[in-house]
């Protein structure tokens, strides 16, 4: 209990002076004197220095880089054949989810397809509804979702 109400000695002494019993008023009050000592005895951590270092150690020699090995990208950046709709969209028969992505994020800005209103639904015009099943509008988060159909599962 010294631990916790370390230094909050009112906290300690509020029972006494709320009116409790008197033998709640002891029983805390002795709690409060016994939490004092073992803040005196025990002396702080910050109080304590920690030792310095000894600056005469070695200097590190200087261990020449690994090579970077080159691994095959998995995932979203594999690059994956797509379906013709989305192929005509891209411009590519392969492509990795990120960069479709990005594509049609292009698209989306530079053709200005946000809501101004609500940034996170996106109009379609007539080339994006040839991917999105021919919604009129989407939510943004929702872009991977439609994209998923289109990337062919290879095993």
């Amino acid at each position: 209990m010294s631990r916790v109400l370390k230094g909050f000695r009112a906290l300690l002494a509020f029972p006494a002076a709320a009116g409790f019993s008197s033998a709640a008023a002891k029983f805390y009050t002795s709690a409060s004197a016994a939490a004092g000592a073992a803040a005196k005895s025990a002396p702080s951590k910050l109080a304590q220095k920690t030792p310095k270092k000894s600056t005469t150690s070695k200097p590190k020699t200087a261990k020449p880089a690994a090579p970077r090995t080159m691994t095959r990208p998995s995932g979203i950046f594999k690059v994956t054949p797509v379906s013709p709709a989305l192929g005509r969209f891209l411009g590519a028969e392969q492509v990795s989810r990120t960069e479709a992505v990005k594509q049609i994020w292009t698209y989306i800005k530079s053709n200005n397809l946000q809501n101004p209103n609500n940034k996170r639904e996106i109009f379609c015009d007539a080339k994006l509804k040839t991917i999105f099943d021919g919604k009129e509008k989407i939510g943004f988060l929702e872009i991977g979702k439609m994209l998923s159909h289109h990337f062919v599962k290879t095993t």
